[in-house]
């Protein structure tokens, strides 16, 4: 088949989809005189910039955790975590809050709120959720879901999850992230009502998109190689961060040994007694603070595991562009075929082989008033690709521009996020070595006395 025509391969250019979510007029009197307030100072240009929406309004907060027992949708009996949502109002409007509410949530009900943002705000990169089941975990650990402290580290990263929502300028004005917060009853219906499961893209489709799209952008190419390293190495740390937390286990475990030992032994001997028990108590409460780091450790592994689930939002972002790309190559080729067709009909003469040509040959040719039907249909096809495959071009247009600012935006939350987590992590080790060596030089002079 020929190729596409000079002014279709000048419109398969790589090409932000309007945001689809509309907050309410509840919500719109909680935030309006913020967002208005952005725009008369001109920052970004009229968008809200991180942290000057939402959380100035309000304070957003997961609360606790709490194991319940019920049915799922099959009748059968399960046992589940809800999470208890607390919103509070930070301004008051004559003596009354604006808004307080406080409502219990699942975790499966947090993964819908995500699939929803992610089908409507396909050029965001959206804040991932803390992992379901246990995984990375350093093996001293329970991988158990209803773990006290797995269940606890789950509250913190659903909490962390609903704050990074808040904060960004786009996705904190949707009203189905607004209900979340407020409406306990009846929000599943409500977000099964916008229909978003339709929209959403099949992982075949994807796949498809992926291998066959022919004028891929290098920028987003380039931005799935960032992708795909950024987890390499937040992998790698990881790793690396659970080989030092096996040693400082081992660490707690001697220290704590030195702690029972020490004590044992100031029963038996009566006259060093006191010294014996000042360290066993010393290493006790040296175990004890080792133990608090132990958990300071988990706390910087699931920061780091953040940014590995971040990868995946990413990756999310440059298949919708693929799939947007090869709809508008598609959509050329299609009209490519159209104007060959309409061309071949108008002038007599076949250039490449068709079943329409064989079919020609064997029945012989068509009468004028059908060619002539013929390509007035074919004429009408033209003109309505030609308006599809602008549509196709100006929305990949978009989407690339908008996609890129919040691109742009993640990558600076990121270095700036991650470079503070290292560097308390770093802290952290070195007050852990200055404690330590404290310990060892109390052990030798006692050793001496």
């Amino acid at each position: 088949m020929e190729q596409a025509s000079p002014d279709s391969e000048r419109l398969l250019q790589p090409a932000t989809l309007e945001p689809l979510g509309h907050p309410d007029a509840e919500l719109e009197s909680v935030v309006g005189e913020e967002a208005e307030g952005a725009r008369e100072d001109g920052s970004g240009d009229g968008k809200m910039t991180e942290n000057n929406f939402w959380l100035k309004k309000i304070e957003i907060s997961v609360s606790e955790a709490e194991k319940r027992t019920g049915r799922n949708a099959m009748n059968m009996q399960e046992t589940y975590t809800a999470y208890l949502i607390e919103t509070r109002s930070v301004e008051h409007i004559d003596g009354q809050s604006v808004l307080t509410d406080s409502l219990w949530r699942r975790y499966s009900e947090f993964e819908l709120l995500r699939n929803y943002l992610l089908v409507y705000y396909p050029h965001i990169v959206v804040p991932p959720l803390p992992e379901k089941r246990a995984e990375f975990v350093w093996h001293k650990l329970s991988a158990d879901n209803m773990d006290p402290d797995f269940v606890e580290r789950r509250r913190i990263g659903l909490e962390n999850f609903l704050l990074r929502v808040a904060s960004h300028p786009i996705l904190c004005r949707d009203r189905i992230f607004y209900l979340f917060l407020t409406q306990e009853g009846n929000w599943k219906e409500t977000v099964n009502e916008t229909g978003f499961q339709l929209k959403a893209d099949s992982r075949l489709k994807a796949l498809n998109a992926t291998f066959r799209v022919k004028n891929p952008d290098k920028r987003f190419t380039e931005l799935k190689h960032y992708s795909d390293e950024l987890q390499s190495v937040i992998s790698h740390l990881l790793r690396v961060r659970a080989r030092v937390a096996d040693r400082l286990y081992g660490v707690y475990k001697v220290h704590g040994n030195y702690g029972r030992v020490f004590s044992e032994w100031s029963a038996i001997e009566k006259e060093m007694g006191d010294g014996l028990q000042s360290a066993g108590h010393h290493m006790d409460v040296y175990a004890s603070s080792i133990d608090d780091i132990l958990e300071d450790e988990e706390h910087y592994a699931d920061q780091l595991k953040e940014y590995l689930f971040y990868a995946e939002a990413l990756r999310a972002v440059c298949r919708k562009h693929e799939l947007m790309q090869y709809d508008l190559e598609m959509a050329a080729q299609d009209l490519a075929s159209k104007k060959q067709q309409c061309e071949e009909l108008a002038t007599g003469t076949v250039r490449t082989f068709s079943l329409k040509g064989m079919t020609t040959k064997l029945f012989g040719q068509e009468t004028p008033e059908q060619r002539e039907a013929r390509i007035k249909v074919l004429e009408e096809q033209i003109n309505e690709g030609e308006q599809q495959l602008k549509s196709k071009n100006l929305e990949g247009r978009e989407f690339v521009k908008n996609a890129w600012a919040d691109i742009e935006r993640f990558k600076e939350q990121k270095n700036r996020d991650l470079k503070e987590a290292l560097i308390s992590y770093a802290v952290m080790q070195i007050s852990m070595c200055k404690k330590n060596v404290s310990q060892f030089l109390y052990l030798i002079v006692r050793e001496v006395s």
